[in-house]
């Protein structure tokens, strides 16, 4: 059987793998590129409903999570949103800030593919799809793939199990365990919660939306927060996902806008109104028709009602405390948190210290950034550093 020769061999033509391939082929490396999916870029083409929320404006190490946070320093350092954004525009690709510093493509995800793919072009790089890594061992100073490709590197870009419904596997993490890798414990990230008991009762305002501060510990985050037929979702939910953990409890203050005893002053200014109608002028109408009916409040004029009743429902809403019993996993996570322990890299490289030659990029690595672009700037980062080192 003959043997290929290749500088380097990338596993997973995500966003990092193509990133990787592009700058080791510009630089002239002979890469080989494989990916397990019948085409490339298959996240980034669903990322963003379709127009890839590709960077964002405000990205730096303070919106990751890793058990070393301060890890990702030295390749954001090298390889900034803004020089991703330069490149975006160097192609002419028309963009627009959306909210929150988060960039998306005025048209279509798949330009941001294929301008990767024509990187990868002028670097010269092979790409190989429906490619099955059957094998990967290590030969002297060499590594060899399906015992007919060698190269001097190879590369890990394959992500976490996030989304299997488009490919994503445990891959990173067998190969991390055939090479005697720590790997911290993964779960699924930016994914809806679910509700059951009593707070079960909340999935009848499936369909609606609010703006409000969730918190878990320490973290809070200001967006909206959407009802579900399983649970709660939307970007505040979808991010505080990323802090919570099995029993804990999570804090939402539905009236992030309004100042403590709000609804004692308007008892003295407005003692003719209902609670109700207050809700319904900050709240969607159907949301505060249930908290009404949920907590009992009276419905007679707030004037005619306790102040002690009305402190205690105004302390509620600004505290509301669920107790999701889990989330909907990997099937709906966007990321996964946790991954390839980063103590086993360089920061500079992403190159494993006791491996030469091997490397983990992307998700695959306990790097997880927050919704919004963040992730795909780590896989942009991360991948340009190593493709600088191969």
């Amino acid at each position: 059987m003959a043997i290929e020769q290749f500088d380097t061999v990338i596993i997973g033509a995500g966003a990092a793998g193509l990133m990787c391939a592009a700058v080791a082929g510009k630089r002239g490396r002979k890469v080989l590129l494989v990916d397990h999916a019948n085409k490339v870029g298959k996240k980034i083409l669903i990322s963003g409903g379709g127009r890839c929320n590709f960077t964002n404006l405000y990205a730096s190490p303070d919106q990751y999570i890793s058990q070393n946070p301060h890890f990702m320093k030295s390749a954001f350092s090298k390889f900034t949103q803004h020089d991703f954004i330069e490149m975006v525009d160097r192609y002419h690709i028309p963009w627009h800030e959306k909210t929150l510093g988060q960039l998306f493509c005025d048209g279509s995800a798949r330009e941001i593919v294929a301008m990767l793919v024509n990187e990868c072009s002028l670097g010269k790089v092979t790409i190989r799809e429906n490619f099955i890594v059957e094998s990967i061992e290590k030969q002297d100073d060499a590594y060899l793939v399906n015992s007919n490709i060698k190269s001097k590197s190879l590369v890990i870009a394959t992500g976490g199990p996030s989304i299997p419904l488009m490919g994503a596997t445990d891959f990173a993490y067998k190969i991390a365990r055939q090479f005697g890798i720590k790997i911290i414990e993964p779960r699924p990230a930016l994914v809806p919660f679910t509700l059951g008991g009593d707070e079960k009762s909340f999935t009848t305002l499936s369909g609606t939306a609010t703006d409000v501060v969730v918190s878990c510990g320490k973290t809070s985050f200001r967006e909206a927060l959407l009802f579900t037929h399983k649970g709660i979702s939307g970007p505040a939910v979808l991010q505080i996902s990323s802090y919570w953990k099995h029993g804990q409890k999570i804090t939402v203050n539905f009236l992030p806008d309004l100042n403590e005893n709000w609804l004692l002053n308007q008892k003295k200014e407005n003692p003719k109104i209902t609670i109700v109608k207050l809700l319904s002028q900050h709240l969607p109408n159907r949301l505060a028709d249930f908290i009404c009916e949920l907590t009992k409040f009276p419905t007679q004029d707030i004037g005619n009602v306790p102040d002690k009743k009305i402190a205690e429902i105004e302390a509620k809403l600004f505290a509301w405390e669920f107790s999701p019993n889990g989330t909907e996993g990997y099937r709906k996570a966007e990321v996964t948190i946790g991954g390839i322990n980063t103590d086993a890299l360089s920061s500079k490289t992403m190159e494993v210290k006791k491996a030469p030659g091997l490397y983990f990029i992307g998700e695959a690595v306990d790097v997880t950034g927050w919704l919004g672009g963040y992730n795909f700037q780590w896989a942009w980062a991360s991948g340009y550093a190593a493709g600088m080192h191969l």
